[in-house]
């Protein structure tokens, strides 16, 4: 490679990175404006809301989320629903990915194009089905309420499926030659093979279930059963006019501070999962 030509590239690689970081500021700049606000005091935003450096700074806004009692509660609800359906869902999106990419049964092609057709039910068009079945079951206001109705994941079945179908058969095939059982075949080989797949779809089930609002809204009556979307968006719509901008965006901020601790102690194996490899 001539002078040139190896300044040419060096010259690229920095035009390529100058644009990722005026990306990755764009992207950070509403976060940046919104954790800054919510420091300010309420009184204070109702003349300014673009000065966003300099004082004054409050810790009232948060005082005053923490001083809710029943926030902790809604924090609890929400880790227990996340947590119990991320589980779930890895195990019967495996089981099925599992049956579909690996045994025959009658109608198998049938099911599978099935499942996948649920990709292209929006929730919307279920919820009043949804509401009047777990009504009649009696499970509004409970856990089973809020976690059953999100253990149908299309998307789970179909990446576990395809990755299922990645791994040679060969492998397996030495096993079932020793008359080893299917099951402990899926335990102990297939399983830990799968764990790429797994950690990718554990880490969007759970992201997707901790900022779902529209079934609990609609399964939780009970201020008791609130998760802590639901929780702080009833505390805002009632006290949004009384407590101000700061307030707000200090619930903001509150509501993505479990995510952002999530992601600080788990960064590798979050980056590692979305990158399809394995932790080394």
């Amino acid at each position: 490679m001539s002078a040139r030509q190896h300044a040419g590239r060096r010259m690229g690689d920095h035009l390529i990175l100058a644009a990722v970081m005026v990306l990755a500021l764009l992207w950070i700049a509403p976060l940046a404006w919104v954790f800054a606000l919510s420091f300010k005091p309420n009184a204070f935003l109702a003349q300014h809301t673009d000065v966003v450096l300099g004082a004054p700074y409050t810790l009232k806004n948060y005082t005053d989320i923490l001083g809710t009692s029943s926030v902790f509660r809604w924090i609890a609800n929400s880790c227990i629903v996340s947590v119990t359906q991320t589980l779930l869902t890895l195990v019967l999106c495996s089981l099925a990915g599992y049956g579909f990419a690996r045994t025959a049964f009658p109608g198998q092609k049938a099911l599978y194009v099935f499942v996948l057709a649920g990709l292209a039910v929006p929730e919307q068009a279920v919820v009043i089905p949804l509401h009047r079945l777990f009504a009649d079951l009696d499970l509004h206001n409970t856990y089973s309420g809020l976690i059953l109705p999100r253990l149908a994941a299309p998307f789970g079945v179909f990446l576990m499926t395809q990755y299922f179908k990645a791994i040679p058969k060969d492998i397996e095939e030495a096993a079932l030659l020793d008359s080893t059982p299917r099951w402990k075949i899926f335990l102990r080989i297939v399983l830990p093979l799968s764990i790429p797949a797994q950690a990718t779809l554990g880490i969007f089930t759970f992201l997707t279930a901790w900022n779902d609002y529209l079934w609990p809204l609609i399964s939780a009556s009970k201020p008791d059963m609130y998760t802590l979307t639901l929780g702080l968006a009833a505390t805002q719509s009632n006290f949004a006019q009384s407590e101000g901008i700061g307030y707000l965006m200090a619930q903001a901020v509150f509501a993505g501070l479990p995510i952002f601790v999530i992601y600080l102690f788990f960064q590798k194996h979050i980056v590692s999962a979305v990158a399809g490899t394995t932790v080394r």
